[in-house]
């Protein structure tokens, strides 16, 4: 079957405005910007635990059956739409969610990461036999809703699944293991690395939350939509009529002796490392587009994973640590020791390599994560998206197009 990638592709380079301006631009010049600066290491680490949950999780999955991922992907039933209203340097690639999903006032796309993640760029990049990306969202209190929520949504890449999308709900299993339960994950979801069978949520003020992507369940979609966990009965498990949850396994505890925050992160492949970047504000921000955000200079941070594994050694120190002058980061990537910095407020894509001047590009508005994409016979990309309700463009641009 031929590859929906290039298909959009092609459409995306062929597309016009009413007035017949061509959407996809030549390579922008970049402008200098100040350079972040190395800080010492020495205050951050991380404490592993991939256990915590593991008798919830046996407890939970003799109830409920397991759903491997190309099962979830047999039984997609969204359609993702063609991108639109997007102007790049670079642009490659796209789309966007269906119409409903693309205007919810009260779910907000957050994080990116890919099957290019989770087992590289050679090859085909597929996870279970396909290639797919993977975009997480949280579920604020409003519209008429109640409740605070997390999920991922995993969309295929490669045209196997007819171009369709499942949404997953994430859970935190409770209970006890005679009565095991589940509820909400509510946190904001900033940030997604899809490493191996492992799932890395940010959580803002915490660390990770850690899910492992062979451990689907399958849940009861009949009754009330504000249903989550058991039900009365001992047999019935609901998740806001979600037909799969993802139950979290671990945490990766940030017990650094410094405040950071992690808004956002992604993974670098080159370097077997996770990095992270906080969100902060300048100081004359209005309180409205700030909220509770920290106005100071930024950090960014990497943590690299156990010599040849997918997880973290059960203590972890920060390999490189990073002062940043750029605020209102809400994306961040790094490979091969470059990295890039999204500011959602100034709509600018920071670029910089140590020892190099950094460089601004102009970016997208409502701008959110990043995942660097790796491959062997074409152009590497870099994909983002985009959380306005209304313009949810999901999107890759080569990565040479933002490269100093």
């Amino acid at each position: 079957m031929r590859s929906m990638r290039r298909i959009v592709a092609a459409t995306a380079a062929m597309l016009v405005t009413a007035a017949g301006v061509v959407l996809t631009q030549p390579p922008q010049a970049a402008a200098a910007v100040a350079a972040p600066k190395t800080i010492s290491t020495s205050p951050y680490h991380l404490s592993a635990n991939y256990t915590k949950y593991n008798s919830l999780y046996s407890a939970l999955a003799a109830k409920l059956p397991n759903a491997y991922v190309h099962t979830v992907m047999n039984d997609a039933n969204h359609s993702r739409t063609a991108m639109q209203n997007l102007s790049l340097p670079g642009l490659e690639t796209g789309f966007r969610f269906d119409s409903a999903d693309n205007s919810d006032c009260r779910s907000y796309p957050q994080g990116i990461s890919t099957s290019r993640d989770a087992v590289g760029g050679a090859g085909s990049g597929n996870y279970d036999g396909h290639q797919l990306v993977m975009v997480s969202w949280y579920t604020k209190t409003s519209c008429g809703g109640s409740g605070a929520r997390s999920r991922i949504t995993l969309v295929d890449w490669d045209a196997t699944y007819a171009n369709k999308y499942r949404k997953i709900l994430l859970v935190e299993p409770t209970g006890t293991a005679a009565k095991p339960s589940f509820k909400d994950v509510n946190v904001h979801a900033g940030g997604i690395v899809w490493y191996g069978n492992y799932l890395y949520v940010a959580d803002t003020s915490h660390g990770l939350r850690v899910f492992d992507m062979r451990k689907i369940l399958v849940t009861s979609t009949t009754g009330s939509e504000s249903l989550i966990g058991r039900q009365s009965d001992g047999k019935t498990y609901k998740a806001h009529n979600y037909k799969y949850v993802l139950p979290q396994i671990g945490t990766i505890t940030d017990t650094s002796s410094s405040d950071l925050l992690w808004s956002t992160i992604s993974l670098d492949r080159a370097s077997k490392s996770l990095v992270v970047s906080e969100y902060t504000c300048v100081s004359n921000t209005p309180s409205g587009a700030c909220k509770s955000a920290p106005t100071r200079a930024a950090k960014a941070v990497r943590f690299p994973f156990a010599s040849g594994s997918t997880a973290f050694a059960a203590t972890t120190k920060a390999s490189q640590a990073l002062q940043t002058p750029y605020f209102y980061v809400n994306g961040v990537a790094s490979h091969n020791g470059r990295w890039w910095f999204n500011s959602s407020h100034y709509k600018l894509l920071y670029y910089w390599a140590p020892g190099k001047a950094a460089s601004s590009y102009n970016w997208v508005s409502y701008g959110e994560s990043i995942s660097y994409w790796e491959d062997s016979k074409n152009p590497d990309l870099l994909w983002s998206l985009q959380e306005g309700a209304g313009n949810r463009n999901v999107f890759a641009v080569r990565q040479a197009s933002y490269d100093g």
